[in-house]
């Protein structure tokens, strides 16, 4: 029933005049839209990533075709105001990032279409047959995107060059460099610069400077390094404390500002450690010449000589430039070795002989090495004092025959010397670091932010299942918790599971030109002073600390550093990154290649992984594999998402972390880098 009222409004019967007058149209609320780069899985959805906040969760109905790297604007639709896990949908691509890609060639009669190596990418591209440049099945190739499609049409591209043959070994690396703009070769009007460099230094050049040549110097790195930035001098003062002399490779006086030699250095930001290669910052004739410390050269460094107490105290320092040269160059493995003898006890005939043949063979430099021994537990031992986290991961060291193929693969454990030289050099980061934050210099430090506590909350519901646990303040986790979680795990099978879980639980470094502190290292101050041969913010940093030293750190200089060292710190940050991605895809490459010869063969290893679909696990190489859940024959196993583990209904056979278990290599696949295993009975 409806009646009209004077004024001709219709009003149906149960409302009053009164509420209909007062009724007004809701407003529609402003949608929230923020920018930021997306991420993309291979299960089609993906995250948009915004510098300082939580990821925005993105359905595939909802990418709007945007492809991983892309910056994009999104429009946030749940979870702003609930406290609860984000979720967008794109609304805009404002910048495609992909213009080149490398993937594996498919042809088809009239087109062929290009697997991404990336697989993030989330999209096959198209390319029509005129495109193909005589591409066939299974040949890599580097591809320029003519047309980016969108939610309903593949990308289109062409073939640019075919790198190889999958099976190729030459062809894999090669790959990488190109998936990730990685320039093996230099620009002309570099290689013109580094030209004109000299091979030694001249006389002249060493005036102003302290000269330490007489002082007994070493450098310790691995067998096969080429590019020697450090070298340590160690003494006992009388007042019972040490000096501990951090002296690097003096890199700035021969890569000036501004030069084509130093914009190259910016935009490559690190040198690349490949498996086979190292796609350096600098050119080879200054990274392994005259900026290389090479035993018996005179060479020009930059040197912080501190004074330590025996607590591990930093009680006065020097930053001067210095000549120094050094006396020997040792390995970490000689190192270790001396250490190692020396450090026994009273034995065999045999172990005294070898003694007395190390002290005829490094004569003063034995008890070198014992002092820094001592001074370095001392420093270690501060810093766990403090609560700096400490992940002693075994690293993969694969070797190579000369056709590229993997012949090898075995953890790479640090050792005493390793650990030594870690120590002195963050020693002489921090120290750097918290001089120029009290001079309130521009600077570009290295920061490790708190973890996000919602990670810290999984990691703690996680590790409930092995009866440990973790306690938060009020300000959130201390490093030192994590520490003593780490602790507790020694020489548990779990405990590499629990490492990394731990690691992934905790926000990645990055450069800023703020000095916000080092979570993992639990230290106030914090940068990257050691080694500008291979990074650029120790480059320049350098640049600051000389300009401070010789009076140039004027009102108007620090003004310049302000205007660029935020791009400095940006450009590392992602340099660093990049590296990262590369070098841990090459090694992910090459342990495939290595197990694909190995199929069939039987091996010990332990659960890494449980999840809905399999089972992961890690070999005592370091090679991690799946053993899928339609592989396992005996049962049927249910995921059991509480405790980790996988339960069969009728015999209650139980795979969980850290479980012992005996598989046979079943099969790789080359292009997901992945490789399958199969539960194996003894």
């Amino acid at each position: 029933m409806k009646f009209v009222s004077k004024n001709g409004t219709v009003v149906k019967s149960g409302d009053s005049l009164m509420t209909k007058k007062m009724k007004k149209p809701a407003k529609k609320p402003v949608p929230v839209i923020k920018e930021g780069t997306f991420s993309g899985t291979t299960r089609g959805f993906g995250f948009v990533l915004i510098e300082g906040e939580e990821d925005i969760f993105v359905p595939e109905r909802d990418t709007k075709g945007a492809l991983h790297g892309d910056t994009v604007q999104v429009e946030i639709v749940s979870g702003e105001s609930a406290g609860k896990r984000r979720e967008g949908k794109i609304v805009k691509i404002t910048k495609h990032d992909a213009v080149f890609v490398v993937g594996t060639f498919e042809k088809s009669k009239n087109y062929g279409f290009v697997v991404p190596d990336n697989l993030k990418l989330g999209s096959d591209i198209y390319i029509a047959k005129e495109h193909t440049k005589g591409a066939v099945n299974g040949h890599k190739v580097y591809v320029k995107i003519t047309d980016y499609g969108n939610e309903k049409r593949s990308p289109e591209g062409r073939v640019v060059e075919i790198l190889g043959h999958i099976n190729d070994p030459a062809a894999d690396v090669k790959t990488v460099l190109k998936t990730y703009g990685l320039e093996p070769e230099f620009p002309q009007e570099v290689m013109d610069q580094t030209e004109t460099m000299p091979e030694s230094i001249e006389e002249k050049e060493t005036i102003g400077r302290l000269d330490l040549r007489g002082t007994l110097t070493v450098t310790i790195d691995g067998e096969d390094a080429k590019d020697l930035d450090d070298a340590i001098t160690i003494k006992h003062l009388e007042n019972g404390n040490y000096e501990l002399g951090v002296h690097i490779a003096d890199v700035t006086n021969y890569v000036t500002e501004g030069s084509p030699l130093d914009r190259e250095a910016l935009h490559r930001g690190t040198s690349v450690y490949l498996v086979d290669r190292v796609i350096p910052m600098l050119p080879h004739r200054l990274s392994n010449g005259i900026c290389s410390l090479n035993a018996g050269m005179d060479r020009l460094s930059l040197s912080c000589i501190m004074e330590i107490d025996e607590s591990g105290n930093v009680i006065g320092h020097r930053l001067a430039e210095t000549v120094i040269r050094v006396t020997r160059r040792m390995s970490y493995t000689e190192v270790n070795k001396i250490l190692t003898v020396m450090r026994s006890e009273e034995g065999t005939p045999e172990l005294e002989n070898e003694k007395i043949e190390m002290e005829k063979e490094y004569g003063e430099l034995v008890e070198q090495f014992l002092l820094m021994k001592e001074l370095s537990d001392i420093l270690r031992g501060k810093r766990r004092a403090r609560g700096a986290v400490d992940f002693d991961f075994p690293e993969s060291k694969i070797t190579l025959a000369p056709n590229g193929r993997p012949i090898e693969i075995k953890p790479y454990e640090r050792n005493d010397a390793t650990k030594l030289i870690e120590d002195f050099m963050l020693a002489a980061n921090e120290t750097v670091a918290e001089d120029f934050f009290w001079q309130e210099a521009p600077f570009v430090y290295r920061t490790h932010e708190n973890p996000d506590p919602d990670k810290i909350k999984k990691l703690g519901v996680f590790i409930r299942n092995f009866g440990l646990n973790i306690k938060e303040g009020k300000d959130g986790i201390h490093p030192k918790e994590l520490q003593k979680l780490l602790d507790s795990l020694e020489g548990k099978d779990e405990a590499p599971l629990i490492s990394r879980l731990t690691l992934r639980s905790l926000k990645q470094a990055k450069y800023s030109t703020e000095c916000e502190g080092h979570f993992g290292l639990a230290a106030k101050y914090y940068c990257h002073f050691t080694s500008p041969i291979r990074r650029y913010p120790d480059l320049q940093i350098h640049r600051i600390i000389k300009d401070n030293l010789n009076g140039r750190l004027t009102e108007e200089r620090k003004e310049l550093y302000l205007e660029f060292l935020e791009e400095v710190a940006v450009q590392s940050s992602k340099t660093e990154r990049t590296a990262e991605e590369a070098e841990r895809d090459v090694e992910k490459m090459k342990k495939v290649e290595y197990m694909e010869r190995r199929i069939g063969e039987v091996y010990d290893g332990v659960i890494s992984g449980v999840t809905n679909w399999g089972i992961y696990v890690e070999l005592p190489n370091t090679v991690e594999g799946i053993i899928r859940l339609e592989n396992i024959q005996d049962d049927f196993y249910r995921f059991d998402e509480q405790n980790y583990q996988l339960v069969g209904d009728r015999f209650h056979k139980v795979y969980r972390l850290g479980q012992h278990i005996t598989i046979m290599v079943l099969s790789v696949d080359k292009l997901l880098k992945t490789v399958d295993f199969l539960p194996f009975k003894r």
